[in-house]
C-alpha cells in the first residue's frame, strides 16, 4: 500500500458538528467524532455535546504532533443574505448526483460551526481554505461536507446518486423508509470497510467503536439510528482529510473560493470529486 512519503500530519480528524448548541433548559445535540492515523488506524471514536466538549476532544486527540481537522459544518460565514459561494458550488457540480447543499448566512439560526472555529483558534488551530493545498505540518481546520465524499470518491460505488440514508423522501410511509434508511445505511457501512485496502486507508475493525459499528446492523428507531448517523458522518470528514492530505487536488477539490479574493481567507469546502465534478464556475 502506498502512502505520501512527503505527509508529516500524523492525525486525521473528523467531526460532524451538531448545529444546534445548548442551552440551560436544553442540552446540546450529539457530535460525532473520529480520528485516524495515515494507515487508516482508527485512534478513537465516539461522541460529545457541545462546542467546549468537542474543542477539549480534538486538542487530546491531535497529540502528540500535526493534525488536520475537517468539520460537516459551516466554519465561516460572512454573507448577510442568500448561499455562501461554496454552497451554491455543490450544487452546482454534485446536483447531478443528487447532492445539493444547505443554505447558511449570517442570519441563520444555528451557526455552531463559527463558534466552533473561533474556539478551535484561541486553542492554536489555523484555518486553512485550501487555496494553498494541503498543509504540510501544524493543526489546522479546514470545512468539508460528507455527501460529497459519498459521491466524489469512486472507491464507495455511489457512480449515479447519494445512498438515502438520511432524510425521508416526500410520501414514503415512515415505517417503511426507516426500514429501508436502516438497509442503505447497512450498504454505506459496508463500502466504508472496504476502505480498508484504498488510498488513502480506513480500518472499520481498528478500533471497538468503529468495529461495532460494522458488525451490528443499523437500527430503525430515530434516537439511535441518528447516534450511528453522526459517527459514520465523522469518519467520512476523517477519510477525506487523509484524502486531501494523501492526494491533495489530484482527488478532491476546493469550492468556494473567489476569482477575486476580498478577505483572508475564503469560505470554502473541500470536497472530494470526479473529473466529471470539476467543472469551474467563477464568482
Amino acid at each position: 500500500m502506498r502512502y505520501n512519503s512527503q505527509m508529516t500530519i500524523t492525525r486525521l480528524l473528523g467531526i460532524d458538528l451538531a448545529w444546534r448548541e445548548g442551552s440551560p433548559d436544553l442540552v446540546a445535540n450529539e457530535t460525532g467524532i473520529a480520528v485516524i492515523d495515515a494507515e487508516g488506524q482508527v485512534l478513537d471514536a465516539g461522541w460529545t455535546r457541545g462546542v467546549e466538549e468537542t474543542i477539549a476532544w480534538a486538542d487530546g486527540a491531535a497529540d502528540p504532533g500535526d493534525a488536520l481537522m475537517f468539520v460537516d459544518a459551516p466554519l465561516v460565514v460572512r454573507n448577510e443574505t442568500g448561499q455562501r459561494f461554496c454552497e451554491t458550488q455543490v450544487g452546482q457540480r454534485y446536483g447531478r448526483w443528487k447532492v445539493s447543499a444547505n443554505t447558511t448566512n449570517l442570519h441563520s439560526p444555528r451557526l455552531a460551526g463559527v463558534r466552533f472555529l473561533s474556539a478551535a483558534e484561541r486553542s492554536g488551530w489555523k484555518y486553512a481554505d485550501g487555496s494553498s493545498g494541503p498543509p504540510s505540518g501544524g493543526r489546522f481546520i479546514s470545512e468539508t461536507y460528507p455527501y460529497t465524499t459519498l459521491v466524489g470518491a469512486a472507491e464507495l460505488g455511489y457512480d449515479a446518486k447519494r445512498p438515502r440514508y438520511k432524510r425521508k423522501p416526500p410520501r414514503v410511509p415512515v415505517a417503511a423508509w426507516r426500514a429501508g434508511r436502516a438497509r442503505n445505511c447497512d450498504v454505506l457501512i459496508s463500502r466504508l470497510g472496504q476502505l480498508a485496502d484504498a488510498d488513502p486507508p480506513l480500518v472499520l475493525q481498528s478500533h471497538p467503536v468503529t468495529k461495532e459499528l460494522a458488525e451490528k446492523p443499523s437500527p430503525v428507531t430515530d434516537v439511535a439510528y441518528k447516534h450511528r448517523e453522526d459517527l459514520i458522518d465523522a469518519l467520512l470528514c476523517a477519510w477525506t482529510a487523509s484524502l486531501w492530505a494523501r492526494h491533495g487536488l489530484g482527488r478532491c477539490q476546493v469550492l468556494g473560493l473567489p476569482a477575486n479574493p476580498g478577505h483572508e481567507f475564503a469560505a470554502t469546502i473541500i470536497a472530494a470529486a470526479r473529473p466529471e465534478q470539476r467543472k469551474q464556475v467563477t464568482a
